[in-house]
Formats: C-alpha cells, structure tokens, sequence
C-alpha cells in the first residue's frame, strides 16, 4: 500500500510511521511521498534522511485557493497513494481533495472533544486544560469536509495529570498515543487494503 504523508512542521508523526516502517511494523504500507505546506519544515529532512521523495506545496504560492488546490490534487496524484494521510497538516483540505482520495488525520484529543476548525497544535490542550478534564488523547480518523468530522478509526486515553501546562501534556498526548495510534492505524488499513 502506498501512503503519501502531508506535514507542516517538525514531523514527529511521520518519524513515528518512518521508525514502525524500519520496524516493520506498518503492515504492507510503504511511505512513498511527503507532501510539505511549507518549504524548510524539518519534517521535509526526516523524508530525505530516508529516502522518500518530497514536494512543497505551499498555499502562499498560489494566486487564489482553487489554483492552490489544483496543484496540491496535482501533487498528490503523481504520488499515485492509495492512502494519504494527515501527519501534523495544518491545512483544511478542500472538497475536491477530500473526495478524491482516501485521508486519515490524527488530531490530539479525544473526538468529539476539543475538535473542529482552529483546533491544532497546543489549542486542544489549552482547552482540555481549561474544561478540567482528567483524560484525554488521540484520535486517528477519516478525513471529510467537515474538520475532525470523519469516521474515527482509533483512539486512545492519556491522563492529564494535576501539574500539566499545555506544553506538557502535548508531549505526553504524542508520545503515548499520537505515535503509537498512527502507525497502528496505518497498519491495519494496509491490511484491510484502506476499507
């Protein structure tokens, strides 16, 4: 199964399928492509380390939404993926991508939870914290025109403990569900052959 992994940053969620892909712990997914946002995003050196190609398709670079998204289509289609998936993208994707290909995202809390557009990087955290509660987690779930709206694949409980800044639990939400569940999920949809 080819996998394409669309990234804005740093890329710690793609290490984490790149090191379960050395471990053979991907099922029969091989990521093919990374497809960048931005150029210069170290996410783009964790691919080359590897040995996967890459691109960048940055919406900045386009005189509108619609030739931004002609070319990302474009981007994705010559990857030929039979899965793309959301690794940290912090990009809404528009209907004709959404429609066009099959995409998992992972989004770091507990769907329905702290979800939806503007909810990335620390702002679930910020509002986890703020609501009080005592777990929360990660998601993995397919990707549709509604933001975090798709189908949830797998998910999986941190508990936030009393001392906790947004910082903090970031760390522990990736380390002990973000990198785990990913590579999991992609895995499994490899050999269910992306149901």
């Amino acid at each position: 199964m080819r996998v394409t992994v669309l990234v804005s940053g740093g890329g710690s969620n793609l290490q984490a399928l790149l090191d379960a892909q050395d471990a053979g712990r991907l099922g029969t997914a091989t990521i093919t492509a990374v497809i960048a946002s931005r150029a210069g995003v170290y996410a783009l050196e964790r691919a080359e380390k590897h040995g996967v190609p890459t691109a960048v398709v940055s919406r900045g670079d386009y005189e509108n939404a619609d030739a931004w998204a002609a070319a990302l289509t474009d981007a994705i289609e010559r990857t030929a993926p039979d899965l793309v998936v959301l690794a940290g993208y912090l990009s809404i994707l528009p209907a004709q991508i959404v429609t066009r290909f099959t995409i998992i995202n992972i989004h770091p809390a507990l769907i329905p939870a702290f979800c939806g557009a503007g909810m990335y990087g620390l702002r679930p955290h910020v509002a986890a914290l703020a609501r009080g509660v005592k777990v929360t987690g990660a998601t993995v779930h397919y990707v549709n025109e509604i933001p975090d709206g798709g189908e949830i694949l797998a998910q999986k409980a941190v508990d936030v403990h009393p001392d906790d800044t947004p910082e903090t639990l970031q760390r522990r939400v990736m380390e002990e569900a973000e990198w785990v569940l990913l590579p999991s999920a992609v895995a499994q949809l490899s050999m269910n052959n992306v149901q």
